[in-house]
């Protein structure tokens, strides 16, 4: 693996962050200060996105070219598909049943982050795909931990109920190593990333957007 990857990675991240933008959401849920409304939307959003990410990222593996950025997508793919199930627990300790969950009326802020990770997938450039993901994926686990510790001691929401979060939360060294072998892979074909750029931004701007639609609840 050359340091090309990670360096390039670490740019982009970087890039990204310097957007600027507060997740208001997971402000308020770290200090308890988050109503059982905006939980309660929060699963009912998840459950949507859950979904949509998880065909999003198959179509994304079977456009790959290159084994490592498969394995990549097949592998988060797989995650969502785990992810799905613990969603149940959480939406059950917001007091969310499955019909309820189905009559669940989308928040246009909350599905845009989905809708354009749809949109990377149908423009059929996993590589720009595999950047623009790859660049917001560390905040989102951060995300994860926060409202993991504070469901339980704000909430006191057991470990089931917090157990979708927990799973994303949880470091992966083997999901990491294969994310640098796919970016690896997918510059020695002679890609560049400059068409990735204006997609990881979009990306971590929808989802401060999906964060701050349901603080708006809050």
């Amino acid at each position: 693996m050359s340091d090309e990857a990670r360096e390039l990675l670490e740019r982009v991240r970087e890039e990204v962050r310097r957007d600027g933008g507060t997740n208001e959401l997971v402000s308020l849920i770290a200090r308890g200060r988050a109503s059982l409304d905006a939980l309660r939307a929060l699963a009912a959003e998840e459950n949507l996105i859950v979904r949509s990410d998880w065909r999003a990222f198959l179509t994304l593996a079977a456009q790959s070219t290159e084994r490592p950025q498969r394995e990549f997508f097949a592998m988060v793919a797989g995650g969502e598909g785990l992810a799905l199930a613990k969603l149940g627990d959480f939406a059950a300790g917001c007091g969310l049943g499955e019909d309820d969950l189905a009559a669940h009326r989308p928040l246009p802020g909350c599905q845009a982050y989905p809708s354009y990770v749809a949109r990377l997938a149908l423009d059929g450039n996993p590589h720009d795909a595999l950047l623009a993901i790859l660049a917001n994926f560390a905040e989102w686990g951060g995300y994860c931990a926060t409202i993991a510790a504070a469901l339980r001691e704000h909430y006191g929401f057991d470990d089931a109920a917090c157990a979708f979060f927990d799973f994303f939360a949880t470091p992966s060294p083997e999901l990491d190593a294969l994310s640098l072998a796919a970016l690896d892979a997918v510059l020695a074909t002679g890609w560049t990333p400059e068409g990735a750029l204006p997609a990881a931004r979009l990306l971590h701007s929808y989802e401060l957007m999906f964060w701050n639609t349901l603080a708006d609840l809050a």
